[in-house]
């Protein structure tokens, strides 16, 4: 069944296309036919940069099952790396990390209020 309904997300990365490599500045996911993939329906993902045009595109389709596992790998990717990929991940996106957490590579501290 196709939903129709796209979530988007801003993030900070590179890809691959057909022209070399691009940043990628936003992701974009739907459940609905494929383009290319044999199968009925997909989870389809787009990662773009919408500035650089058609070209800085890289597009996947996955069964449902597969984008279950591609998300149960990424979590345990990120989890196996312990706290500094929280840090990593919140200056990817201009959060201050968690309490506790150290600052990314080239991030000043995060300013603390003193004890209650």
């Amino acid at each position: 069944m196709c939903s129709y309904l796209t979530q988007t997300a801003s993030i900070s990365g590179s890809g691959k296309g057909a022209g070399g490599w691009f940043r990628l500045t936003s992701a974009m996911t739907y459940f609905d036919h494929p383009y290319h993939s044999p199968h009925e329906h997909t989870l389809n993902i787009d990662f773009l940069n919408e500035a650089e045009g058609p070209a800085a595109r890289v597009a996947v389709e996955l069964t449902a099952a597969s984008a279950r596992e591609l998300v149960r790998c990424i979590e345990a990717a990120l989890a196996a790396a312990g706290p500094a990929a929280g840090a990593v991940a919140a200056a990817a996106v201009g959060e201050a990390p968690a309490v506790g957490e150290a600052p990314a590579v080239g991030e000043a501290p995060a300013a603390s209020s003193p004890p209650a």
